[in-house]
């Protein structure tokens, strides 16, 4: 696959990306180096669920490569012909501890998008995941719609949540998603001044048991970012948040994808 350069002002608003890790051989989502195949099958089964296929190795050179410089690029999709899929879980304000056992068994990656606003009652919760391996992204301090707000503000939520991000978790966020996917130009001219280098944006969003496409024909393609949240059950009518991501897992499993980091898939600028 060739590589792809991403950054400057021709970028387009809704491009792919794509590559990573360093194993040589595929992992069995759910497992680690030190668990046996039988006892990652068991931690699925733990929560009701069939193992996930096995997460390939993505390419060593990573075809996404962002720029330090220019107009931040938006993207909804890694363009690969792995089967694989990437989970991002925004907010932050549903702080379920299951979810963070749920986690450590199954070992899907995700990446998080968090929001000052809901998750300044506890940031210590989001640590453990972070330990996983599973990278904070930048969601904004208020969860505006950011379309509606003028440069200076925009500017505001963006460099505000990336210096509290920054301090409280060790690493200076890399992508920013908007909320409500809602951006306009002075958003991307924001974001890119206060730090992070691409604008995330999805092509499927999680409900409580069923997904939502953007294509017609309802299915996942190769690459998809999916989007899912924080939630309790006030938010999920009665469910939980593990309930609501073993729905999620299900629909994954059913058309035989894996899942993979996101943040594997691209080339951060020099010096990050």
């Amino acid at each position: 696959m060739a590589a792809l350069t991403v950054g400057g002002c021709g970028a387009g608003d809704a491009r792919g990306l794509g590559a990573a890790p360093t194993s040589s051989q595929p992992t069995l989502t759910g497992g680690s180096a030190s668990s046996s195949p039988r006892a990652a099958a068991d931690a699925w089964h733990k929560w009701g669920l069939t193992p996930l296929p096995a997460t390939p190795k993505p390419p060593v050179d990573k075809p996404v490569k962002l720029s330090a410089t220019g107009t931040v690029p938006v993207f909804t999709h890694i363009p690969t012909s792995q089967k694989v899929v990437f989970i991002t879980v925004d907010d932050g304000q549903e702080k379920d501890p299951r979810f963070i056992q749920m986690m450590r068994d199954l070992k899907v990656p995700i990446t998080m998008f968090l929001t000052n606003d809901a998750i300044k009652s506890d940031y210590a919760y989001f640590k453990p995941l972070q330990a996983m391996g599973d990278h904070i992204q930048n969601h904004t301090l208020h969860h505006p719609v950011m379309n509606t707000l003028p440069p200076a503000r925009q500017k505001e939520e963006v460099c505000g949540n990336q210096k509290i991000l920054t301090q409280q978790y060790g690493t200076a966020p890399l992508l920013f998603r908007p909320p409500y996917g809602a951006y306009n130009l002075n958003t991307r001219i924001a974001v890119g001044e206060c730090g992070p280098r691409a604008i995330v944006w999805w092509r499927e969003s999680m409900q409580i048991k069923n997904m939502q496409y953007q294509e017609p024909d309802k299915k996942l393609r190769p690459g998809d970012i999916i989007l899912t949240h924080f939630r309790g059950p006030k938010e999920l009518k009665g469910a939980g948040m593990t309930e609501m991501f073993r729905n999620l897992l299900e629909r994954i499993q059913e058309q035989g994808f894996a899942v993979a980091r996101l943040e594997d898939y691209i080339q951060p600028p020099a010096g990050r």
